[in-house]
């Protein structure tokens, strides 16, 4: 046993004395620090959040003139330039806007008429071409898709062709996958054929039939088919059979210079302008079209009594679009339950079934929600990568306005504010660790040894863990796109520094350990 003379007895309680001291500093700090800190979350926390100037079922006039005021002022929160809206009420377009810009460098003010890349929204309207085949008894959905591509061999797969059927095309259940994103060319240049640009993407990554999987390769696919099928081009067929008769008379799934000579300039998630381009296949995300031609497309998507007989689709072909083909899991499961074809399908509380689908390529976004039994509709275009935080808001109001209470994908508005605690937390533990550090390093309880103490190995792992986490954030800034940065444009780099700045800290707090663990290890108890 190691004897205490007087001295050291009086050192410790010193010691002691100064610890409490030291103790009340630290805590004193750190109420000086989390009173701002705490009232910057609050702000955080609350941006975005309006008070509602509208009543369910109030009408357009009432409703239109809260969004004039409502979208512009989400714009800037969210840095978009330029937004298109427009209402389907009664089966019928009722109402459409355009705020900000189509091109800031230009100061051109965006239009109602202005041609959006509407991207993945094309697989809904490529889904209305195929259904009308399969109407005129052209196409058998569950017949194998090879027997309608001509001579055009698929890829060699450990699966079996014999089982991707049409069906499982239309409802991303083939087993095929995404497909290479960022195949971008200028309109004027060179690029591959859909039949090379297939022979390279139709591969088969796993069962066909064996689960939602969401591929562009599967509708690109479907592009051949229709060729195959009418002989035809698949952009001059659909504008023939589809976009015409529906009223879509400056839409079109191919690049036309006299036809789009004023198309809106798109901003990515940096906010840099992005030139205009096209894709080689151009079923899956390759469609153009301003904001109201897509609300005609949603207008006569609708059933019941407000189905409108427009030689295109009969009730049955419509239904079959949004009947529930296979059930959604994963991160598209948060904002649907099921998918049809060409459509997302959400169960509404009361019963009633949301169609809905998106579209996000380089420098734009896109959406359209509707509920066919009711009549309505919403559609959203915008030229910037930052938008989905503003479609999310503004589809939550038009669920209240229309008396759904909420659409799924306004869930997005959640996601935001339970990332923004999550950034107030890090911020406060972030304070409290550096308050207990800097103040440790200036009176001399840490000092400067990471392999000493009893909790070396927690230290080790606490040191590991820090420069995994800068590992994982340098990885992210390296990518070209990030779901997240999408989803939460602004926010998404606030968390990465957040996270960065606690890293940093829980490295430095291991190197430079409390000197009582010192004390503890030469025996001093």
């Amino acid at each position: 046993m190691r004897s205490y003379s007087g001295v050291f007895v009086r050192k410790r309680a010193d010691e002691g004395t100064a610890g409490r001291f030291r103790g009340n500093i630290v805590l004193r700090g750190f109420r000086w620090a989390v009173v701002p800190a705490f009232s910057l979350l609050i702000l955080f926390v609350g941006a975005g959040c309006s008070r509602q100037s509208f009543e369910t079922w109030d009408s357009v006039d009432v409703f239109s003139h809260y969004l004039d005021g409502r979208i512009p002022r989400l714009m800037k929160q969210y840095g978009v330039p330029g937004v298109s809206v427009a209402l389907v009420r009664g089966g019928e377009v009722v109402w459409s806007s355009a705020y900000g810009y189509a091109d800031l460098e230009h100061n051109r003010k965006m239009t109602v008429d202005s041609i959006y890349r509407v991207e993945s929204i094309s697989k809904s309207v490529t889904a209305w071409g195929v259904i009308r085949l399969v109407e005129q008894g052209r196409v058998d959905l569950d017949a194998p898709v090879q027997q309608y591509l001509g001579n055009w061999k698929p890829p060699e797969s450990g699966y079996s062709w014999q089982k991707v059927t049409v069906r499982r095309l239309l409802s991303h259940n083939a087993g095929m996958p995404l497909g290479t994103i960022g195949m971008e060319y200028s309109p004027q240049s060179d690029m591959p054929s859909l039949r090379e640009t297939l022979l390279h993407e139709a591969q088969l990554i796993r069962e066909p039939g064996s689960g939602f999987l969401y591929s562009n390769t599967g509708f690109n696919l479907l592009e051949l088919l229709i060729e195959e099928v009418t002989g035809r081009d698949f952009a001059e067929y659909m504008t023939d059979e589809v976009l015409t008769p529906l009223g879509m008379t400056h839409s079109g799934f191919s690049w036309n210079d006299a036809l789009f000579p004023a198309i809106p300039t798109g901003y990515d998630l940096q906010g840099a302008p992005v030139p205009m381009y096209v894709y080689p296949a151009k079923a899956s995300g390759g469609l153009f079209a301003p904001v109201e031609d897509i609300a005609r497309f949603v207008a006569a998507g609708m059933t019941g009594s407000y189905y409108s007989d427009h030689a295109v689709l009969g009730r049955k072909g419509i239904r079959k679009l949004h009947t529930p083909q296979v059930d959604i899991p994963g991160i598209f499961g948060f904002v649907a339950d099921s998918y049809g074809f060409g459509h997302f399908i959400e169960n509404l509380p009361d019963g009633r079934r949301a169609v809905w689908h998106g579209g996000q390529g380089h420098g734009w976004m896109a959406h359209f929600h509707a509920v066919p039994e009711s009549g309505d509709g919403i559609v959203i275009l915008t030229n910037s990568q930052h938008s989905w935080p503003l479609m999310a808001q503004v589809l939550n109001d038009w669920a209240r306005w229309s008396g759904f209470d909420s659409v799924k994908m306004g869930r997005i508005t959640y996601a935001i504010i339970a990332l923004r605690v999550l950034i107030g937390m890090l911020v406060l533990i972030s304070l409290w660790q550096l308050i207990r550090l800097v103040q440790g390093l200036r009176n001399g309880s840490r000092r400067l040894a990471p392999l000493s103490g009893d909790f070396r190995k927690v230290r080790l792992l606490q040191v590991a863990l820090g420069i995994g986490v800068i590992l994982a954030l340098v990885w992210s800034v390296t990518q070209p796109y990030l779901v997240v940065s999408s989803i939460f444009p602004g926010t998404a780099n606030w968390a990465g520094i957040s996270f960065f700045v606690l890293a940093v800290i829980m490295i430095l707090s291991a190197l430079f350990p409390p000197v009582e663990e010192r004390i503890k290890q030469n025996g001093y108890q």
